[in-house]
């Protein structure tokens, strides 16, 4: 299969089997959003909506997360895991937004990968999903189906964004984006992945 019909037939089968893929964390706005993807690091989305949903009834704006403090921002948040850390960046990025951004989160890569704890991919998710910029934000199962199937060498995470941004149209990425992270999930996993199995990696073996 040459990269021209394997690109199609990888877009067809996600069309197919996730038409309209909602977005896994739960939020309200662009603050919620960013705080929600720095939980979701080694953490599963449906742990980060049970947590998120006692935070956010205590705190959901900058201003409301400084005052809660960042000692019971990790009592609250630590069925995520490594909740000192991500207390520590919960609460410097919302002081920063309050101090810099008027309690704004900013629309810009620049600006979002400088507040604490935000990288780059933290920043592409809320880029494409709240503010409607194109972006191709890669987690470690959009990375390892990439390489899977033969779009990326599987070098870096960057260099699958790049793979992955001149493989698809740009107006996909936000849905193809989605649609990886739920076919990985479903049918790709990491461990026990077995190839002849896989609806996608059956046919497009290399």
């Amino acid at each position: 299969m040459n990269a021209k019909k394997k690109i199609q037939f990888i877009s067809e089968k996600l069309d197919e089997l996730f038409p309209n893929p909602p977005i896994p964390l739960d939020h309200t706005d662009a603050y919620t959003m960013l705080v929600a993807v720095v939980l979701s690091a080694q953490c599963t989305d449906i742990r980060v909506n049970q947590v998120t949903k006692v935070l956010f009834k205590k705190a959901n704006t900058p201003a409301a997360m400084v005052k809660l403090g960042q000692k019971r921002i990790a009592e609250i948040i630590k069925p995520c895991g490594f909740f000192n850390t991500k207390s520590a960046g919960i609460y410097n990025l919302s002081k920063t937004l309050v101090e810099k951004y008027n309690g704004e989160v900013p629309h810009s890569f620049e600006e979002l990968e400088k507040l604490p704890s935000v990288g780059h991919k933290t920043a592409s998710v809320v880029m494409s999903h709240i503010f409607k910029v194109p972006a191709f934000p890669v987690d470690t199962h959009i990375h390892r189906l990439a390489e899977r199937w033969g779009l990326s060498d599987g070098s870096s995470v960057e260099k699958t964004e790049k793979d992955l941004k001149k493989a698809f149209p740009e107006n996909e990425w936000e849905k193809r984006h989605l649609q990886i992270i739920y076919f990985g999930r479903t049918y790709c996993k990491a461990r026990g992945h077995k190839a002849e199995e896989c609806p996608i990696c059956s046919a497009v073996r290399i």
